[in-house]
């Protein structure tokens, strides 16, 4: 991995194409909101296939804690839609056959000049793209548990929701007298709070 892509630093806001083949944007993608990012091999990968069936169950969770979740594989359009129907995932993927991710990290995996894929990574990632936590994923065992991934989102809703802990006298004050910038939605529109993923 690239040595400027560590914990506090904001990881590059690449734009590649989507599963229905439109252009998408990390930043867009993400919105205002924590978002785990998975980097994966692609469809041939078993041990891809068996984190995104685990990530399938935790979407549930990412939608109701309002995180996005967001893959990206080195996958053409038609291989990239076989691996998001085979395994039931409803959340982006967006493919990159020309590697540009995978270059511009220096996450290429040397060991399999094959299918010259990308080191597997999950990113997770505090709003405005900053990295909070990275997990390299070569081998399965250092891929995120779902365990890990809550702990984590649960740090970053904490430190960027100002109504985290709404059992506060401050946040009852601020409440009552009603001053509700500092509670969800934070003054949006529902139309700019729900961005499509998918």
């Amino acid at each position: 991995m690239r040595h400027d892509i560590v914990p506090g630093a904001t990881f590059p806001d690449y734009e590649l194409r989507d599963h229905k083949s439109r252009p998408r944007r990390l930043s867009a993608l993400q919105g205002d909101d924590p978002m785990v990012l998975t980097l994966l091999r692609g469809h041939f990968c078993p041990k891809d296939r068996q984190q995104l069936y685990d990530l399938v169950d935790f979407c549930a969770k990412i939608d109701v804690g309002y995180a996005r979740l967001v893959t990206i594989t080195t996958d053409s359009l038609l291989e990239v839609n076989e691996l998001r129907a085979g395994v039931g995932a409803h959340w982006t993927f967006l493919h990159d056959p020309a590697r540009t991710v995978q270059q511009d990290l220096d996450i290429a995996e040397y060991t399999d000049p094959m299918h010259d894929p990308m080191i597997p990574h999950t990113l997770v990632l505090k709003p405005g793209l900053v990295i909070h936590r990275i997990y390299n994923g070569y081998w399965y065992w250092g891929r995120p548990t779902l365990h890990e991934l809550h702990m984590d989102l649960r740090e970053i809703t904490a430190e960027i929701r100002p109504d985290y802990r709404i059992d506060t006298a401050e946040q009852r004050e601020q409440w009552d007298s009603g001053e509700r910038s500092g509670f969800w939605p934070y003054g949006k529109s529902m139309k700019d709070v729900f961005v499509e993923t998918d």
